[in-house]
């Protein structure tokens, strides 16, 4: 496949470490939003290894199809993702978490229910000048109940208070929005710990919940469920 390419970190060591033997916790984690966000820029800022990038160039057959914001660097813009990006981050010795950046463009968010499909969390990464194009995003998580945080990368754009970015949004009180930039491995970075402890959190509270009532506990639900009475058998 000619578009995949595996670029290198930047950072002084141009080679990802060895995943450790004694990893033995995946997490998987999706980065998603809309066109030209961030995604692969953050993937390639925080990742240990090489990351898998499926880029194509954008060509003349894309117009009318691919909608481009008139805003600065959207228009400079001359490839997008057309599968996914991958990368890795350890958390120690036994965690590692999995990035897989999602496609932005509009043709390629049927993809989108499949990369979250066994997803632990993610990433919505928007962009302050349309935060509309994050819309459809929360809206899948939510359909698939998948929990996420929201990062506003920052683009120099006009500046909103908090509540008027959770309000445009619709966000929940609970759900963390930090900003960030994602060319910067150390704000993404911040970026992946808040979700991880966001995570963390809302297990912790799911186990006190169950502590207190197990009937809370699906498992439960299904076996108090009523079974059908058995047929009787009939005689010849």
């Amino acid at each position: 496949m000619d578009s995949v390419t595996s670029e290198r970190p930047t950072g002084p060591s141009t080679a990802g470490p060895s995943l450790a033997s004694t990893a033995d916790n995946g997490l998987k984690i999706v980065i998603v939003g809309g066109f030209g966000v961030g995604k692969t820029t953050m993937v390639r800022s925080v990742s240990e290894i090489r990351p898998l990038n499926t880029e194509e160039t954008m060509t003349r057959a894309g117009e009318g199809i691919d909608v481009l914001a008139d805003l600065e660097g959207l228009q400079r813009k001359t490839t997008t993702t057309v599968a996914f990006d991958f990368g890795r981050i350890s958390l120690d010795a036994r965690s590692v978490l999995y990035l897989f950046g999602a496609p932005g463009q509009e043709r390629f968010w049927y993809l989108w229910d499949r990369l979250f499909s066994g997803t632990l969390g993610a990433v919505v990464l928007a962009d302050t000048r349309r935060l509309s194009d994050s819309w459809y995003a929360i809206d899948r998580l939510e359909h698939h109940g998948t929990p996420f945080i929201v990062a506003c990368n920052d683009f120099g754009g006009p500046v909103h208070t908090e509540e008027q970015i959770r309000e445009a949004l619709d966000l929940s009180p609970d759900v963390p929005l930090v900003e960030c930039d994602a060319r910067d491995r150390s704000s993404s970075k911040y970026v992946l710990i808040t979700l991880v402890e966001y995570l963390h959190d809302l297990a912790s509270k799911r186990a006190a919940d169950l502590a207190v009532d197990p009937a809370l506990n699906p498992a439960v639900d299904s076996a108090l469920e009523p079974t059908a009475a058995p047929t009787p058998e009939t005689t010849p």
